[in-house]
């Protein structure tokens, strides 16, 4: 039949996300993701840490797509109309609204023809809209300023989408949002098993927009008293949008004590550990190499290898 000589398109899957967070940064997060990433036979990766994304460090992506993002907005003043009574400049709290004389980089042959005395410096303006509001020669106008970049690249252990901000942009949840949809997109499109995301760090807007919808979230965390204040944060929040939350103690071994007291915790908060990864001078060597830490026999790479059985089990159960 014509049918049966058609290539078939990809059985679609239920989408699972796997979603690796930390309630503060430097616990190993991106450390254990990259591990995942190389375990892995059959998912779509995502880096939702937008701020300071560096999975790609370890996975060494080639885009395929770049697409640009806009979530902010800029005061804009048009020379011809100001007539320089300088309230935009007063009511401006974040100092953004200068003179021109005080930059004479940003000075414009058009500004300096008009008498115009003020210019907007893009790097402080947070596009409250003050000045908009304010200017009785309506000479402000609000424009769309480019907040960042996502990608979709091709690596070695799978597709990868992944994002970087402007410098001093924020509206980073929004574009959180938007990867994790492309990533989930290519999940479907591709038949792939899941998604394994490696999210941002804190319990900040980012973090919300990265697990929400999550069908499982692991918290990497270290035995460090910050560590545990922060580790029962973000449980918190994995609590109250109902994702269910396992536990990673990150080099164990360096604080004993602090190790069990993190279990302790962990059953009192109804989040079980899953895994514990000993401190490994192997790691760091491997993020030199630009690789995970699973491409060497070592005893973090075995830690995170018990980890990945135990992830991979817990998420695909009852799919």
């Amino acid at each position: 039949m014509q049918g049966d000589s058609q290539t078939k398109a990809p059985r679609a899957r239920q989408c699972r996300e796997l979603v690796i967070l930390s309630g503060k940064g430097g616990t190993g997060k991106t450390s254990v993701t990259g591990g995942f990433s190389h375990l892995a036979e059959d998912a779509v990766l995502c880096d939702c840490d937008v701020d300071a994304a560096n999975l790609g460090l370890l996975l060494h992506p080639q885009a395929t797509e770049t697409h640009p993002f806009y979530a902010s907005k800029k005061a804009h003043i048009d020379s011809q109309k100001c007539s320089n009574c300088e309230k935009c400049r007063e009511v401006c709290r974040f100092e953004a609204i200068m003179p021109v004389t005080d930059n004479p980089a940003n000075q414009t042959s058009q500004a300096v023809q008009a008498g115009r005395t003020d210019h907007v410096n893009r790097l402080l303006c947070e596009g409250c809209g003050f000045c908009f509001h304010v200017c009785p020669e309506q000479a402000v106008t609000m424009e769309e300023a480019l907040s960042g970049h996502w990608y979709v690249s091709d690596t070695e252990h799978g597709p990868l989408v992944h994002a970087r901000l402007e410098p001093g942009e924020g509206n980073s949840g929004k574009l959180v949002s938007a990867v994790r949809l492309k990533a989930r997109d290519i999940q479907k499109a591709q038949g792939k098993a899941m998604v394994i995301t490696d999210g941002p760090p804190g319990t900040g807007c980012p973090v919300i927009a990265c697990i929400s919808g999550a069908d499982l979230a692991l918290i990497v965390t270290e035995p460090t008293l910050s560590g545990i204040s922060d580790l029962e944060r973000i449980v918190e929040v994995c609590h109250h949008f109902r994702v269910p939350a396992l536990i990673c103690i990150n080099k164990y071994d360096i604080d004993l004590d602090n190790t069990e007291t993190i279990k302790r915790r962990a059953g009192q908060m109804n989040c079980p550990v899953a895994g514990q990864i000993p401190y490994d001078h192997m790691v760091p060597k491997a993020m030199v190499d630009g690789v995970p830490a699973t491409a060497y026999d070592c005893p973090a790479g075995t830690g995170i290898r018990a980890l990945w059985d135990t992830m991979s089990t817990r998420l695909l159960s009852d799919d």
